[in-house]
C-alpha cells in the first residue's frame, strides 16, 4: 500500500486549482500553481542528481518556497529535513552532518550561516537559494538559485510509491538538553496528523483562511497549518515573523478564520495597545500549543475576543499532535484535553510502572500512530525513549476522572526544595494572576540548606511597577510554604524561541 504526504495538496490542486492556497503580501499561490511548482522541483532535484531516499535540508522562513520545496521533496522521494532559521553555521553544520542532507535550500536572509555551513559539510553536495527576487537568478559559488532551477525543470507529475513507514519528515528536538536529535516521522504519521487536524479538530474546508505565523519548520504549524488547512483546501496567509501589530492587519484584512499559536503570541495579542482598532470578527478557531497556556490569558482572550482557545499538546516525536480538548466535548482550561482517536497516554513512575487512579503525577508516555519511527541515527536514545513500548515524553501530568490530562511540568524542571516537589508551573500559574506581569518562568537553582531553591524571573507590563518584594509577598499568600520563590528577579523581557516559547534554560545560565 502506497502513501506520500504530497497528496494533500495534489488532491486539493485537483478539486480547485484555481482556489488560493498561500498569500504573502502581494503575491498569490493558487493550489493548481502551487502543485505545478512542487512537481517542477522533484524534477530539479532528479537532473541534480538527488536520488530516492536521499534528505534535502530547509532553512527556510514562512516563505511559499517552504512549500514548495516541502512537498516538491516528496514528489520526489525525498525525506525532508526542516531547520530553525535562527540556527549559525557551526550549529546548521551539525544538523545537515547528522541527517545526511545531500542538499539545503537556503532563503537568501540566512545563507552567509548556510554556506559556511555548506562548505564545511563534505556530504551535503547541493546549495539551493530562495530569493525574493524572482528577476534575480545570481547564485554563489558553488550553489543554486531556486527559480532558476525550476524555470529549466522537468516535473514529475506521478507520486512516488513511498510506503506509510517511509520516512516523510525528520524533525530536530529543541535540544533543550544534550545535542538535538532528529526525529523520523513516517508519511502516515504526518499524514494521519493532518487529517485528524482538519476534520475531527476543527472542521476544516475550503472557506478556511489560517494566518501561519508560526515557523513552518516548526511541527506545530507544519502539521496544523501548512498539511492541514492545504490538505482541507483552505488558504494560508503567511507572516514570516510574529508581530502582533502585522498579524492583528493580516486577521482584519484577509478575514482570518483560524489563528494557532503559543502562548506569547496570544498575550502580544491581547494586550497590543491598539488591539480594538482591528476587526477580528472571523475568527472562529484558535488553537494553542507548544508550552502551557496561562489560564488568566487564556479566559481574558476568549472573552474578548467571543472565542474558545482549544489548548493541545504533542513534540515533534508524536507528528506533533497527541491531545487536544475538541469540539463538542467541555473544554477544560488549563487541561491538555483527550488523546487522539487511535492514541494511549499512561502515566508512569520513576520505575516506569504505569500510575492508576487520578489526581497522581507521573510522566506521561505515549502509545500511538503518530509516534515517531526513533531517533535518526541514534538507535540508543530510541531505546532509551521507547521503553516498554512506550514514548516517554519526560512532561509530568495528571489524569482526572473524565480522562483529561493536565500538565504539571517538564521532568527535568521539576524542583526539588527540602525534599518536596515544586512544580513551576503552579507557581508560574500565579504569578500571571498579578496584576503587573506580562511574563513569568520559575526555575529551580543551587541552594546549600534546601539543595535547590525556587527562583522566579519575571517581566512587567508596560505602564505598570512593582518590586521584588511584592511579587515575592504576593506568592507567599497564594502558595504553600515550601513552594514560593525566595528569589525573584525583574527583567525587561524573557528569553524566547522562534516559536515563542520561553527559554528557561538561558536564565539558568
Amino acid at each position: 500500500m502506497s502513501l506520500n504526504l504530497a497528496s494533500l495538496l495534489r488532491e486539493s490542486a485537483n478539486a480547485n486549482p484555481k482556489h488560493p492556497a498561500i498569500i504573502l503580501g502581494d503575491s498569490k499561490l493558487s493550489y493548481g500553481e502551487l502543485h505545478a511548482y512542487c512537481q517542477l522541483f522533484a524534477g530539479a532535484l532528479k537532473e541534480l542528481g538527488v536520488e530516492a531516499g536521499q534528505h534535502i535540508a530547509l532553512l527556510l522562513p514562512n516563505v511559499p518556497h517552504f512549500t514548495i520545496a516541502y512537498y516538491g521533496g516528496h514528489y520526489a522521494a525525498n525525506p525532508i529535513v526542516p531547520l530553525n532559521v535562527l540556527l549559525k553555521a557551526g550549529e546548521i553544520q551539525y544538523h545537515l552532518e547528522d541527517s545526511d542532507a545531500v542538499a539545503i535550500v537556503v532563503w537568501e536572509g540566512f545563507l552567509e550561516e548556510a554556506q559556511r555551513a555548506f562548505e564545511n559539510t563534505a556530504s551535503c553536495k547541493h546549495l539551493i537559494v530562495a530569493k525574493a527576487d524572482k528577476t534575480d537568478i545570481s547564485a554563489p559559488d558553488g550553489g543554486h538559485n531556486m527559480t532558476a532551477l525550476l524555470s529549466k525543470a522537468s516535473p514529475v507529475t506521478t507520486l512516488p510509491s513511498t510506503m506509510p513507514d517511509d520516512t516523510a519528515v525528520i524533525l530536530y528536538t529543541s535540544g533543550t538538553t544534550g545535542q538535538p536529535k532528529g526525529a523520523e516521522l513516517s508519511h502516515f504519521n504526518l499524514f494521519y496528523n493532518a487529517e485528524y487536524a482538519g476534520s475531527k479538530l476543527m472542521p476544516l474546508d475550503d472557506t478556511t483562511v489560517a494566518l501561519a505565523t508560526l515557523p513552518l519548520f516548526h511541527s506545530f504549524g507544519q502539521t496544523v497549518i501548512q498539511n492541514g488547512v492545504l490538505g482541507a483546501g483552505g488558504t494560508i496567509v503567511l507572516l514570516p515573523r510574529f508581530d502582533p501589530s502585522a498579524a492583528l492587519a493580516l486577521m482584519q484584512d484577509h478575514r482570518i478564520n483560524l489563528f494557532a499559536g503559543v502562548p506569547t503570541m496570544y498575550f502580544a495579542l491581547l494586550n497590543h495597545p491598539e488591539a480594538d482598532g482591528f476587526d477580528l470578527s472571523a475568527l472562529r478557531y484558535c488553537l494553542s500549543g507548544g508550552s502551557a497556556m496561562p489560564v488568566e490569558i487564556m479566559r481574558a482572550f476568549d472573552k474578548k475576543y467571543n472565542v474558545s482557545i482549544l489548548e493541545g499538546y504533542g513534540l515533534s516525536e508524536t507528528s506533533p499532535i497527541a491531545s487536544f480538548n475538541v469540539l463538542g466535548r467541555p473544554k477544560k482550561i488549563g487541561s491538555i484535553g483527550l488523546p487522539l482517536r487511535g492514541v494511549e497516554f499512561c502515566l508512569m513512575d520513576d520505575d516506569d510502572n504505569i500510575i492508576g487512579g487520578t489526581e497522581n503525577a507521573g510522566e506521561i508516555c505515549i502509545k500511538g500512530h503518530n509516534v515517531m519511527k526513533g531517533y535518526y541515527g541514534k538507535p540508543e536514545a530510541t531505546a532509551e525513549s521507547m521503553r516498554g513500548g512506550w514514548f516517554h515524553t519526560g512532561d509530568i501530568g495528571t489524569r482526572d476522572d473524565e480522562g483529561y490530562y493536565f500538565i504539571v511540568d517538564r521532568k527535568k524542571d521539576m524542583i526539588i526544595r527540602g525534599g518536596f516537589n515544586v512544580y513551576p508551573r503552579e507557581i508560574e500559574e500565579v504569578l500571571y494572576t498579578h496584576p503587573a506581569v506580562a511574563e513569568a518562568a520559575v526555575i529551580g537553582i543551587a541552594d546549600e540548606s534546601h539543595g535547590e531553591e525556587v527562583k522566579a524571573v519575571v517581566a512587567l507590563k508596560t505602564g505598570h511597577s512593582a518590586t521584588e518584594d511584592d511579587i515575592r509577598a504576593y506568592c507567599k499568600e497564594r502558595l504553600a510554604v515550601y513552594k514560593y520563590p525566595r528569589v525573584v528577579s525583574i527583567i525587561a523581557e524573557l528569553p524566547k524561541g522562534p516559536t515563542g516559547k520561553i527559554l528557561k534554560r538561558e536564565l539558568r545560565s
